[in-house]
């Protein structure tokens, strides 16, 4: 089945958030999977599920539930491969069901190539990318997320020895 061509899809759309990880587990390892998601297509759309929306896949630390990506082109590896998740995506779309990917390009892990960049150098084109400081008392009145976990949202950086900007969960130390 070919997805029809409506720009306005998404005002009748029944979506339903999928969080990969939770949802089918295909190999027996605990974790939920592209291959599990794809066995499931048949039930979501017996529901009416007109489309779907994945919360992050990418490859991730997992330090704040995969929404630290580490690559936007790649699928965690717990999850399966590219390869599985092209399939997923074709059968899907064989079902007339959308996906609607959640991609947050304004939360890289301190392990993405843009963020090991940024503080490789004060020079560095991508320094800019990122919220950088000599001290931890810029934005002071500024809500932390987590109190519970977080005392700050800076985070001292020590390849580059200054600190930067995070709302969500840091490293560990």
């Amino acid at each position: 089945m070919t997805l029809p061509q409506d720009a306005l899809w998404y005002k009748d759309a029944i979506i339903y958030q999928v969080h990969v990880r939770t949802f089918q587990d295909s190999n027996g390892d605990g974790i939920g999977d592209f291959r599990g998601l794809a066995e499931k297509l048949d039930y979501l759309q017996e529901l009416g599920v007109t489309a779907l929306w994945l919360m992050p896949f990418f490859p991730s630390p997992l330090r704040d539930d995969g929404y630290d990506i580490a690559d936007y082109r790649s699928v965690h590896p717990s999850y399966g491969t590219l390869d599985d998740f092209k399939h997923f995506l074709a059968i899907a779309h064989e079902r007339g069901i959308r996906v609607i990917m959640e991609m947050v390009l304004n939360h890289t892990s301190d392990q993405h190539p843009w963020f090991q960049e940024s503080r490789s150098s004060r020079d560095n084109p991508r320094r800019d990318w990122y919220v950088w400081s000599d001290t931890d008392n810029r934005y002071r009145g500024t809500r932390i997320i987590f109190l519970d976990t977080e005392t700050s949202n800076w985070a001292r950086d020590p390849v580059s020895k200054s600190y930067y900007w995070h709302r969500f969960f840091q490293p560990p130390a």
